[in-house]
């Protein structure tokens, strides 16, 4: 395995990084996950757009092009021997000194990983998922808009902590107002009376690229879409319920907080938009050849 780092490809056990990259000392970054189907990098341009808006939102000015990230990530695949697989994009603010000031950083860095992904055991995607509701909240917009994929995610990770240390693999987040916003890393779709109902986007959750995808596809169902402030009642009494993400794809749920979802199974509105998103993520993006 091979991993770009500014500029040249490193084999796996030499790709390092400064100690005084301010993306290590202080999370101070961005990044994007993406996938890649059948030699197909699944909406690339999404990706790199919010990439950029993420740059330009931190005051992160990016040398390089959009192409020019482009090529850099289809090369990583190609040297990777890969036709499926999973692709962590890095920028850093770049190597400064002991100071928090952006200033001291002369320029940005960039990685790119591109390797295999498995982020839930895959019969839990025919059973369904169990998930419980964290303690611990998401950070409020006014602290941290949701919209920047940074790379500081120790919030998340408080969030997954808990609940693993309960046995389940996933949990809701809710927001500073108690409303839910997202998963750890996934965002969180309802089907309820024939509606699919998703917290907005100003709720707290970041706007994934998958869950971009299952809107659409919802409309070309012709189930209507809701967009509003979804409480934990309102999953608990939801005939469907299934996340989104980029690594996750759509896994069904079936139980929240030992509430069974439905009729406990995963339901049929789930499984054609976990279809049709199969459908779509082969033939949707940038062919790396």
């Amino acid at each position: 395995m091979e991993v770009y780092i500014d500029g040249k490809f490193h084999p796996k056990a030499e790709a390092k990084v400064s100690v005084f990259d301010h993306g290590y000392l202080y999370g101070d970054g961005i990044f994007e996950g993406i996938r890649l189907y059948q030699g197909c990098v699944f909406r690339l341009e999404e990706h790199l757009e919010r990439l950029e808006m993420s740059a330009k939102a931190i005051c992160l000015t990016l040398p390089w092009s959009r192409k020019e990230i482009s090529d850099i990530v289809c090369e990583s695949c190609r040297r990777n021997g890969l036709t499926d697989g999973y692709i962590r994009l890095v920028i850093s603010r770049g190597v400064g000194d002991l100071g928090l000031s952006p200033k001291n950083c002369a320029k940005p860095s960039v990685v790119c990983i591109a390797d295999t992904i498995n982020l839930y055991p895959e019969v839990l995607y025919a059973s369904g998922m169990k998930i419980i509701t964290a303690p611990t909240r998401r950070i409020s917009p006014a602290a941290l808009p949701p919209m920047i994929k940074s790379l500081n995610y120790l919030n998340n990770i408080l969030a997954k902590i808990e609940a693993q240390q309960h046995g389940y693999h996933e949990c809701l987040m809710l927001n500073d107002q108690g409303y839910v916003a997202e998963c750890t890393g996934d965002n969180v779709f309802l089907i309820s009376k024939g509606r699919l109902i998703t917290p907005a986007p100003y709720s707290g959750a970041l706007a994934g690229i998958t869950r971009q995808v299952a809107l659409e596809i919802a409309a070309s169902l012709r189930i209507p879409v809701v967009e509003t402030n979804v409480t934990r009642y309102d999953v608990w009494n939801a005939d469907e319920c299934f996340l989104t993400g980029t690594a996750a794809e759509v896994i069904p749920v079936t139980e929240v907080d030992a509430r069974q979802i439905g009729d406990g199974k995963p339901g049929p509105l789930t499984a054609a938009i976990r279809a049709e998103f199969r459908k779509k993520a082969s033939r949707e993006g940038t062919m790396i050849r």
